[in-house]
């Protein structure tokens, strides 16, 4: 049996759908305004500290050792070769000011007395809150740009009421994507920002897809309520949505298991939205077209002035 054949009810669950996806966003809120996300150093400032061993090392090692040391938030990396090392730190809460801006001394320090190997050093720079500030403010002005975009777009391709579905569809994938890093305690950096941004694009391009076919269908289908005709639509956009998802996935799990920890986040991000986005172009953005009453008047295509009379006219 094909994909294609099977007929599934989707809008005999919006209830509990709404419901769900309600609870999942305000708990998301909720933790994003107690605990915020565990904020990279693209955003807090911190240290970097690139240094080279005279021999072969392994970052996981480098990593069991600075966590021993009681350093947290860092992030360990080859940097061109397997004996250069980049480690990259935020500011340490138990260290003062003043410490925090010699903490590329201390990270050397506790390299050395880790490893049997001569461990030189090649740089180390410090990143002032301050960058970190100026990142947070315009990273935030992006999702909210990017939002704010969509709706006028959507409106314009489509009509109002689906312009708020899919802001809704975003909102909802974006905050579940950050309530889930929030909870988790994940590393928050300008990788994962990308994912969040990527995520939009990827959502956006599923739900304008779905809502093509509902127009196309309330046109088309004479008879039939509208959660019919936005069932039928489901149905009919169903192989497509999952083969999207399932090939999409395939790469994000590729990177996320062989890209190593500078694009963990970026998978991480890209997956859980991925599968939000997902559960979102089938349940959400459908869901707020009916609970705003959509109807075939909202989508039938406008009478020209004067085409009335040509047809009355063409039989003289």
């Amino acid at each position: 049996m094909r994909l294609d054949d099977l007929k599934f009810d989707f809008m005999s669950y919006r209830k509990i759908a709404a419901v769900v996806s309600a609870t999942l966003v305000v708990l998301s809120f909720l933790n994003l305004a107690i605990n915020e996300v565990e904020w990279g150093l693209d955003f807090t400032g911190g240290t970097l500290v690139e240094v080279f061993y005279e021999q072969s090392v392994d970052p996981e090692q480098i990593r069991i050792d600075l966590d021993s040391a009681g350093y947290e938030g860092h992030v360990v990396q080859y940097f061109g070769s397997d004996q250069d090392v980049l480690v990259r730190i935020p500011p340490q809460k138990n260290l003062s000011e003043k410490e925090n801006a010699t903490l590329g001394d201390r990270i050397l320090e506790s390299l050395r007395e880790s490893t049997s190997s001569d461990v030189s050093l090649r740089r180390s720079e410090f990143v002032g809150p301050a960058v970190g500030e100026e990142l947070t403010n315009q990273g935030g002005l992006g999702l909210l740009t990017a939002l704010a975009v969509v709706l006028i777009y959507v409106a314009f391709r489509f009509q109002l009421k689906f312009a708020v579905g899919a802001v809704v569809a975003l909102f909802h994938d974006v905050m579940i994507t950050l309530g889930i890093f929030s909870i988790a305690r994940w590393n928050f950096d300008l990788t994962v920002l990308a994912a969040l941004l990527a995520v939009i694009g990827y959502s956006l391009n599923d739900t304008i897809v779905v809502s093509d076919r509902i127009r196309e269908n309330f046109r088309k289908i004479r008879r039939g309520s509208s959660v019919d005709i936005i069932n039928t639509s489901l149905n009919q956009t169903l192989g497509r949505t999952l083969i999207t998802s399932f090939t999409t996935l395939l790469v994000l799990f590729a990177l996320l298991i062989l890209g190593g920890e500078l694009i963990r986040g970026f998978a991480t991000g890209l997956i859980i939205g991925v599968l939000v986005g997902t559960y979102s172009s089938i349940y959400i953005a459908a869901n707020v077209l009916l609970m705003l009453n959509i109807t075939k008047a909202d989508l039938a295509i406008p009478v020209k002035e004067g085409a009335d009379d040509q047809d009355l006219g063409g039989g003289f």
